[in-house]
């Protein structure tokens, strides 16, 4: 895809299988740009049988090839990405002339993490979020009420004066909430040293993808979390507190909308969720647990055991709208080969009403009742299929009711978790 710029969003809550469709199609991208969130959100890539995950740097470092960027739309904690750095290299993968740091990035410190996990232990149950408490939320409350620091200032002379001011007005949050208190020295010691060794990543990354873009390399975008964890169109309060969906690409980096050539959605077979919130599929039987364990669906960051349900299409459609989806990514379509019946939701109900898309209020979606129609289950091991014809004609038909319940078409579909059980779908092949 030369000159290609390309928006890839999770179009459910996260977790749909973004950093194995990314990998896939950094073989053509020049660059990959994380445009949002921080690590509290995991890609995993997995490559000859060897399982990696990322929390902040681009899927695209796997590629010796590619250039990543990390946005100016992320929350940085400088100590995760030295260490995710060094896994890289430890991995073989140099990051020299190949990783860049926005100089506009906000930092997560140790007393964002404090503020965070402080916060959730004063909530009662029905208020948590579940947040992962890497300090995320807290540091996108300091970018909005522009007390945050960025990336830059850890190349300035006064960057531990900053740090130790900062410290010092948490310490005071953190007593008020009756929650220990942080060693100012120690924080301002670790984030000098982290700085020292992370200035030479820093960049002008606006700068940077502006002037790719003039020499006509191409663009991947990569976004964390998914659409119904962004802040502004996810089931808030249960949400992130990046913009998750495709508009954050722009704003998160500085390529503006109309350089945005594709966008493709990645989607689950069925549904998952990690953390508090209504979930109108979840599976609270054995037919849940068989999803979770057939597709070890455990949080690539936290571990948490993910909550899994049913396909949504209500969820689908939603995000096609509001993401302006072009394609999609359909992703574990494997975990499903064991189920004599597959069940697809189409609505929901609620209160008496019918809904074809998902409401604004957590309250409502917490009351809805899925809608569903049955599929027949296809039986058959699917790992190993290279195209769309060795698939049971069950399984081209839940794809092609997919594509009609959502009205965008797959062209990416994963069998399993290597590079290699990746079906590429040409634009108008044949579902039926």
């Amino acid at each position: 895809m030369p000159g290609t710029n390309t928006v890839l969003i999770g179009a459910q809550w996260g977790d749909e299988g973004k950093g194995k469709v990314i990998d896939v199609l950094t073989d053509r991208a020049d660059w990959v740009v994380r445009y949002q969130g921080g690590n509290n959100a995991g890609h995993t890539v997995e490559i000859g049988g060897t399982r990696y995950v990322l929390h902040l740097v681009p899927s695209g470092i796997f590629r010796e090839r590619t250039k990543c960027v990390i946005g100016n739309g992320l929350v940085v904690d400088p100590a995760g990405l030295l260490a995710e750095i060094a896994e890289v290299r430890a991995a073989g993968f140099g990051v020299e002339g190949r990783l860049f740091l926005g100089d506009r990035a906000h930092l997560v410190l140790p007393y964002h993490r404090a503020l965070d996990a402080g916060r959730e232990r004063t909530l009662s149950d029905g208020e948590r979020i579940g947040t992962t408490q890497r300090g995320i939320g807290p540091a996108y409350v300091d970018k909005a009420q522009r007390t945050g620091l960025r990336a830059g200032a850890m190349c300035l002379p006064d960057f531990a004066d900053m740090v130790r001011a900062r410290v010092e007005d948490a310490n005071a949050r953190l007593a008020h909430q009756g929650q220990p208190v942080l060693d100012v020295a120690e924080v301002v010691s670790r984030a000098v040293a982290a700085a020292k060794e992370l200035a030479p990543l820093v960049a002008d990354t606006v700068d940077l993808l502006h002037g790719a873009m003039a020499r006509g390399e191409s663009i991947l975008f990569e976004g964390a979390q998914g659409t119904m964890l962004d802040v502004d169109f996810g089931s808030y309060p249960f949400v992130t507190s990046s913009n998750a969906t495709s508009g954050g690409a722009c704003t998160g980096s500085g390529v503006p909308p109309n350089r945005i050539d594709k966008v493709i959605g990645v989607l689950k077979a069925y549904t998952t969720r990690v953390g508090e919130g209504p979930f109108p599929t979840e599976l609270l039987d054995a037919t849940g647990e068989t999803l979770r364990a057939v597709g070890r669906e455990f949080g690539a960051t936290t571990g948490r055991p993910r909550r899994c349900g049913w396909f949504d299409a209500v969820v689908a459609r939603y995000s096609a709208r509001v993401n302006g989806i072009d394609a999609w990514a359909l992703t574990k379509l494997d975990v499903l080969d064991g189920f004599d019946t597959i069940r697809v939701c189409t609505a929901y109900e609620a209160d008496g009403r019918r809904h074809e898309t998902v409401p604004a209020d957590a309250g409502v979606l917490a009351r809805c009742r899925p809608v569903y129609e049955e599929h027949p289950g296809w039986k058959a091991v699917l790992r190993g299929a290279s195209g769309l014809a060795d698939l049971p004609a069950a399984a081209r038909a839940y794809v092609a009711r997919i594509e009609s319940l959502t009205g965008v078409p797959v062209e990416i579909l994963s069998v399993g978790p290597g590079r290699e059980n990746t079906i590429q779908i040409p634009a108008k092949a044949a579902r039926g």
